[in-house]
């Protein structure tokens, strides 16, 4: 074989051209590529959450009634009692809250709508709400405490919830463990 100058384009050998000289090269197609489609989005998804939140918000006729001294809990089947425990203790770090003093059961539903729908976008852990003891409901007993109860109950996003110790608002007031 030889060996070219610098700066020169090698020559194949004889050899070489020998056990090519059949060969014939290949046709070379121009191939268009297909533009890559834009990435699905849900038109409808926005639409769709906010429906399905409000009508789990939506009080049942059958629900529970709470008191006006009682202590709300509430977990989901894997969360621990322990995690439960550590909730109503007040260890987790609260990273927002609402105070739902003095609306009416509708506004207060809305504004806790908001207020969930923005810790969840904010990726909170843990928050709390304050809907108050109900001493001044009159007969029909606190009226946003059990409400809250059974709002947060239908949230999926919702772990758990558990009243605050009596320096956050004691019977008043649930901290909300959320999925992150």
């Amino acid at each position: 074989m030889r060996i070219p100058k610098i700066g020169t384009k090698p020559v194949p050998s004889a050899e070489f051209r020998a056990a090519v000289k059949d060969v014939k090269p290949l046709k070379v197609r121009a191939e268009v590529l297909p533009t890559p489609r834009p990435a699905p989005r849900a038109r409808f998804r926005r639409r769709d959450d906010r429906r399905v939140l409000e009508e789990s918000l939506v009080l049942g006729p059958d629900e529970l009634l709470v008191e006006t001294g009682d202590e709300l809990t509430f977990r989901r089947t894997h969360v621990t009692a322990r995690t439960l425990t550590r909730l109503r203790r007040g260890e987790f770090a609260v990273e927002a809250d609402i105070d739902l003093h003095g609306l009416t059961a509708l506004a207060a539903r809305d504004l806790l709508r908001e207020f969930l729908t923005d810790a969840l976008k904010r990726r909170h852990g843990c928050v709390r709400v304050v809907h108050g003891k109900g001493l001044r409901s009159g007969p029909k007993g606190p009226v946003l405490k059990h409400s809250v109860n059974l709002w947060l109950r239908k949230v999926n996003a919702v772990l758990a919830f558990a009243s605050a110790p009596r320096r956050d608002g004691g019977s008043g007031a649930v901290y909300v463990l959320l999925e992150r």
